[in-house]
């Protein structure tokens, strides 16, 4: 393997980390309705599950309220109860008879400081899987070196290539958390 690809490699993972971490982090509620928050709600639509955004289109027409229009108003109760029974989501919708609607409660105090501990937990698991990914690119350097195929050299290199990418990376992941935090705390 050249001591290249192994550096590509990697930082395709180290990104590759840092995008699903930016998915986790926009699915905790921060108090403003936003419609990415029910991309985890699976519905009971035509005998089988179902993403929501392929049974509705889910709107944020007010900061406090999500609003859910089925493409077919026989999905309206099946929209209205997996909403409902999923228990990470915590929200009580209503329907008319042609849209759900999903009011969005205001955070509590002690409910922000959960989702701060969320965020760090997030943090901690994608930075695991970044120091992973480190592990495992310095060692295929290490398997090189052994086979003749790369120099001490080059491994120095990749070994610095890597430590300097994930640095950045971890600039950035730090930045992501920090950022989700402030729009958490603010009221």
């Amino acid at each position: 393997m050249q001591p290249n690809d192994i550096i590509n490699e990697a930082k395709t993972k180290f990104t590759g980390s840092v995008e699903h971490l930016q998915g986790e982090l926009k699915k905790l509620r921060t108090g403003r309705a936003h419609a990415s928050m029910l991309d985890s709600v699976m519905v009971e639509a035509y005998g089988t599950q179902m993403p929501l955004n392929q049974t509705a289109t889910v709107t944020a027409p007010e900061a406090q309220l999500l609003q859910i229009s089925p493409f077919d108003p026989n999905n309206l109760q099946a929209i209205a109860a997996a909403i409902r029974n999923n228990p990470s989501l915590g929200l009580n919708p209503t329907d008319d008879g042609h849209v759900v609607r999903v009011p969005i409660p205001a955070l509590t105090e002690e409910r922000r400081r959960d989702l701060a501990k969320q965020i760090g937990q997030k943090v901690e698991d994608c930075m695991i899987a970044m120091r992973n990914v480190r592990h495992d690119a310095l060692k295929l350097a290490e398997t090189g070196k052994k086979d003749k195929s790369l120099t001490e050299d080059d491994v120095k290199r990749i070994e610095k290539q890597i430590d300097e990418q994930m640095a950045q990376q971890k600039q950035a992941v730090d930045q992501l958390a920090k950022a989700k935090e402030a729009e958490l705390m603010t009221v």
